[in-house]
């Protein structure tokens, strides 16, 4: 062999050393990379679903809370009528046999303090 063939062969060989060693390894910073978006990703559906469940609660919080308002008006009108003073003369006559008092025989006692 011809020392320019062979010097041009080790030449070759010495340029895909550089080239080997130039390479940057794709592979591994490539796979690190899709793991790290993967985990974020996997952070972000996580925070989602977690704010779909609180929502999902507040809505039947809501529900239960318009409900409590509603008994609570109802009950509020059922003692307004319980308590009105018509209604309460008329069980009066009715269950007890009281009449209301002759205003003109009425007689006021004033006590001494």
């Amino acid at each position: 062999m011809s020392s320019l063939a062979q010097a041009a062969r080790t030449r070759s060989r010495a340029r895909l050393r550089r080239r080997e060693r130039a390479k940057p390894k794709l592979l591994g910073g490539g796979v690190l990379w899709i793991l790290v978006f993967a985990a974020l990703l996997a952070g972000v559906v996580a925070v989602n679903v977690t704010v779909l469940r609180l929502n999902l609660q507040l809505d039947r919080a809501d529900g239960e809370r318009s409900e409590l308002k509603a008994d609570i008006a109802r009950l509020r009108a059922e003692v307004s009528s319980a308590s009105a003073s018509a209604r309460i003369e008329r069980l009066a006559q009715k269950e007890l046999g009281l009449v209301r008092a002759d205003p003109d025989t009425t007689i006021f006692v004033d006590l001494p303090r």
